[in-house]
């Protein structure tokens, strides 16, 4: 490893995932121009995030973080963009109501354009073409399938606009309507008069304003040439100005990697995904690597196991990270260990397992003497899609084609996305709150 940081030290070292581009020089012309365009968050709004997360490693607050597993381009228009963050931030309105604790909201939005692959190519009707690598990188079609690096400048486009219209929506909302949660949609459930009274009475408690609603912006910085056009120095140290929050994937956690050289350096708290692959001697040097200095809320461990698979796993992950002194902030990645393929073909997930890895979450940490600070869910705040199944709005096998719109992995639709805000903050234990709210 380079004994000096820099943002482009990661190029010493092998870098997986990440897509090769044929032109070279309309790349690094693009990546040229992104490094000139102005940033997309403020570095001491990642300072605020960090101070958040450090709270909730602490367990004052909780982190809701979700949203789509690949944002498409179609998608950055104002209802959609609204529906989003109204739905996260009324799974945290929820949080705060039931669980008596403040809710930290990290959306998948504004950047999250780029998806790790199995494999760099795939064949479709006998061809064979490249695995689409998210919107940032090549299109869904197979006509658009070739790699090109100009969609990182659309990327950033789509990006600046999300952020700019979410942030004029959120910095002058309105009140009733961001707190009024449609509770209609969970008629089926045998707890639908007490969610109804809940959701009345958080409406009620916002009705006249002051509805919560600070966010901020993350995604999986994989393609790191991208990464580094966005990431600038400011006084001593270099912060990643396209997301608040930045995390590396489990397909890309690789000690000596390139993605965690370019991780150590920028000064934005940080995300790790931690996997059934991941041993405790290697994830307890990957947090000392990562935070030398032992910073609160500098490092967020994003569990996905998979249901069932908790107390084989996490435990030993703990201990790790216990042994190394480092203090990170826990959040269970619900769904990602928990992908099925129904019979008729379709990714999909069901709602209550994912339900079940978050409760054998809370119960390990809770044996453990560790906080669960929050749960990462794939979300969509639309009603009517049609992506996984379960939840008592009932979604079957059969009814996935009438409306299964994700280009990678499927999501919770808005009923199943509200009905698990309301089972995670009833079932938070004892020991993870209530607490006093923080001024931060």
């Amino acid at each position: 490893m380079p004994a000096e940081w820099t943002p482009s030290s990661w190029h010493a070292l092998e870098a997986l995932q990440l897509a090769t581009w044929e032109d070279k020089a309309l790349a690094s012309s693009v990546l040229a121009k992104i490094g000139r365009l102005p940033p997309l968050v403020q570095p001491a709004e990642a300072d605020r995030l960090k101070s958040l997360l450090a709270a909730a490693g602490r367990g004052e607050r909780f982190i809701v973080q979700g949203g789509d597993c690949a944002e498409r381009f179609v998608d950055c228009e104002a209802g959609r963009l609204e529906a989003q963050i109204k739905l996260l931030l009324q799974m945290g309105m929820i949080t705060e109501h039931v669980a008596n604790k403040p809710a930290l909201v990290i959306a998948r939005i504004a950047g999250q354009y780029g998806k790790p692959r199995s494999k760099p190519t795939e064949v479709v009707d006998g061809k064979e073409i490249m695995s689409f690598k998210g919107e940032n990188i090549n299109g869904y079609e197979t006509a658009d399938r070739k790699w090109d690096p100009d969609r990182m400048l659309q990327g950033y486009w789509h990006s600046a606009a999300t952020m700019n219209y979410l942030r004029s929506l959120t910095q002058s909302p309105d009140s009733k309507a961001m707190s009024s949660i449609n509770i209609s949609l969970l008629d089926a459930s045998p707890e639908y008069a007490g969610l109804k009274a809940k959701a009345e009475a958080i409406a009620s408690k916002y009705a006249g304003g002051g509805a919560p609603c600070e966010f901020f912006s993350s995604h999986e910085a994989m393609q790191l040439d991208l990464e580094e056009a966005l990431t600038r120095k400011v006084g001593e140290k270099y912060y990643n100005v396209g997301a608040h929050l930045v995390w590396i994937g489990d397909r890309t956690r690789q000690l000596n990697g390139a993605h965690v050289e370019y991780f150590r350096g920028i000064a934005n708290p940080i995300g790790v995904k931690v996997g059934p692959s991941m041993k405790g001697p290697e994830l307890k040097d990957l947090v000392l690597k990562l935070n030398p200095n032992k910073e609160e809320g500098r490092v967020m461990l994003i569990t996905r196991y998979g249901a069932g698979k908790v107390r084989e796993m996490l435990p030993t992950h703990i201990k790790a990270v216990q042994e190394s002194g480092v203090p990170v902030v826990w959040e269970c990645d619900g769904v990602h260990g928990n992908g099925i393929v129904a019979s008729n073909k379709y990714k999909t997930r069901r709602v209550e397992d994912c339900l079940k890895e978050i409760m054998e979450c809370f119960q390990v940490h809770k044996e453990c003497g560790t906080v669960l600070g929050g749960i990462h869910l794939e979300v969509c705040g639309q009603e009517t899609i049609t992506e996984c199944l379960g939840g008592c709005v009932g979604v079957t096998e059969e009814m996935l084609p009438k409306n299964y719109e994700t280009y990678c992995d499927p999501r919770f639709n808005y009923g199943q996305a509200i009905e698990a805000a309301f089972k995670v903050a009833e079932g938070m234990p004892a020991g993870q709150g209530p607490a006093k709210r923080q001024k931060v």
